[in-house]
């Protein structure tokens, strides 16, 4: 009879209870320097405004890093791997046409309206950091990602057809703050919480 050869301490409790699945949710958008809320559940503050529909592909985060390796002399062997470039970004698609929106997408221009027109001069794309943050709901899971810094890099393109939204696809890169951090999330989702009577893994 053939027996396992892993050690019985080595077996996780699977908890399918713990499967999230981003059911629903938003994109907000700010002034920078705006403090955003410090948990899962406070509505956010004035000033902060939902972007509004997005499409069904949902939020894509994006965490990407440029190693350097370092090779030993004996061998040619790679001994070491250091990071040299980091970057966290967050990719979604508008579906609305708002003030909000097209604000966003042509970083650096503005729509202004007089005597019921509105006019967007379209400008070449300026410096234009914003606070952003996003909120997933699955349930009565709620996990929140707030982001002080951070800014539209990319930029889809747009198509204009008879048979689906206008969409605008945007790519937020968030910058660090003076520790480091680029973003921020939040949950009062019981599966973050170490188990009772589990040590927290060791760095």
């Amino acid at each position: 009879m053939l027996r396992s050869t892993v050690p019985q301490r080595c077996v996780l409790a699977l908890d399918a209870n713990a499967v999230r699945v981003a059911i629903t949710g938003a994109a907000y958008v700010g002034p920078r320097g705006t403090t955003a809320p410090t948990d899962a559940t406070t509505p956010w503050p004035a000033g902060v405004r939902d972007i509004g529909w997005i499409s069904d592909d949902g939020i894509t985060e994006s965490n990407s890093a440029e190693t350097t390796e370092i090779k030993g002399w004996q061998g040619g062997q790679t001994v070491r791997k250091v990071i040299s470039s980091s970057e966290v970004t967050f990719t979604f698609t508008a579906i609305e046409t708002s003030k909000t929106v097209l604000e966003l997408y042509h970083k650096g221009s503005k729509v202004v309206t007089t005597t019921g027109k509105s006019v967007l001069a379209i400008k070449a794309p300026g410096p234009d950091r914003r606070l952003f943050g996003f909120d997933v709901i699955d349930g009565g899971s709620h996990l929140r990602i707030a982001i002080p810094d951070g800014e539209v890099t990319e930029t889809g393109d747009i198509t204009y057809k008879g048979d689906e939204a206008i969409a605008y696809e945007i790519t937020i890169t968030a910058y660090p703050g003076p520790d480091g951090t680029v973003a921020i999330k939040y949950s009062d989702d019981p599966a973050w919480a170490t188990p009772a009577g589990a040590a927290p893994l060791a760095k």
